[in-house]
């Protein structure tokens, strides 16, 4: 067995300085919101966890609720953390979340101060910390004061449970705001985490510009749309495949003949390329320098090794963003 980490991981990946902060983070980052929760083999979530960081991946992004069951992914990070990574706290950076449904009642959902602090309590419990590197609000909670919020984050950031302060899910005006709030209490916002891709423009409608006006750096979730800007589709639904398994998060009606029409021709550009679909993708969220990470899921190691291989491939051209364009039209 080779040795672990590996002696070359820092030589394999790219790093970019989050926002205006002191921090850097790894252009492709570890989600571990789908397998790595309790239907998953530890196993096989040990060796993507070790397999990404011996590719140089130092971030690793959690939440309260991912699993399936909530809370399950972070007990089993925890576990492998204990026993694979023991030394090698100082070498990562690991974020979770809270803002989502974790428990009964009323104080278990949303953006109160009693729900974020009881909530990342439990988490470090969970995984076995002392802090968290990153810790975000995970959506925008519509009732409660955004002040609120915002000085939970401040007062975990100055307790020491959490390094930096994050948010996600926010709309450009709201994210202004609570940056702004941040600034004042005197823990800057570190990174916004949205959802970007070829297929969710949402982002350049202000938040990008928002976010590098503030020196905020941005990290993308969901760069593949789901899976969909892979070639796993392309010529139908495969037994194995998120859709198969009845995930919430990607319906068979999201593959509309005019969605997969799309696809098909940005498969043959990636191809003309010399590379594969996701690796296009992926290279088309890190064009903006805006972009600090995309965050990648993975259920296989080759799915890690495409990803990192995409660093070395070229640049978008202006011809090839053009292209797209007019694909996406």
């Amino acid at each position: 067995m080779s040795a672990f980490p590996h002696p070359q991981r820092y030589q394999q990946m790219q790093y970019r300085r989050c926002g205006r902060s002191g921090l850097k983070l790894p252009a492709i980052s570890l989600g571990l919101w789908h397998n790595f929760g309790d239907s998953t083999r530890v196993d096989n979530s040990r060796e993507l966890l070790r397999y990404a960081f011996d590719r140089g991946i130092t971030h690793f992004d959690l939440a309260n609720n991912y699993g399936p069951p909530p809370g399950s992914a972070e007990s089993n990070f925890g576990r492998i953390l204990r026993e694979d990574f023991h030394g090698l706290r100082d070498e990562l950076v690991i974020s979770t979340k809270a803002g989502y449904t974790m428990w009964d009642g009323p104080y278990g959902d949303w953006g109160s101060r009693k729900y974020l602090i009881a909530s990342l309590d439990q988490s470090l419990k969970r995984m076995g910390l002392e802090y968290v590197d990153i810790f975000y609000h995970h959506r925008p909670d519509p009732e409660t004061p955004l002040e609120e919020t915002m000085r939970a984050l401040d007062q975990v950031v100055r307790q020491g449970k959490a390094l930096y302060a994050a948010i996600s899910n926010y709309p450009a005006d709201r994210a202004a705001e609570a940056i702004a709030i941040l600034r004042d209490l005197g823990t800057p916002c570190l990174i916004h985490q949205p959802r970007y891709s070829l297929f969710e423009r949402t982002p350049e409608q202000g938040l990008l510009a928002t976010l590098g006006d503030s020196g905020v750096g941005c990290i993308a979730f969901s760069p593949l749309a789901g899976g969909v800007l892979t070639d796993r589709y392309l010529q139908g639904i495969p037994q194995d495949s998120r859709i198969a398994s009845g995930s919430q998060f990607l319906k068979e009606n999201q593959l509309t003949p005019e969605k997969m029409a799309k696809v098909a021709q940005l498969q043959a550009l990636a191809q003309s390329r010399g590379q594969k679909l996701a690796q296009m993708a992926l290279r088309w969220v890190l064009r903006d320098g805006r972009v600090t990470s995309v965050l990648i899921g993975a259920s296989k190691t080759t799915q890690i090794d495409d990803a990192v291989a995409m660093l070395d491939q070229p640049e978008l051209t202006p011809e090839e963003l053009e292209t797209i364009e007019k694909i996406l039209v």
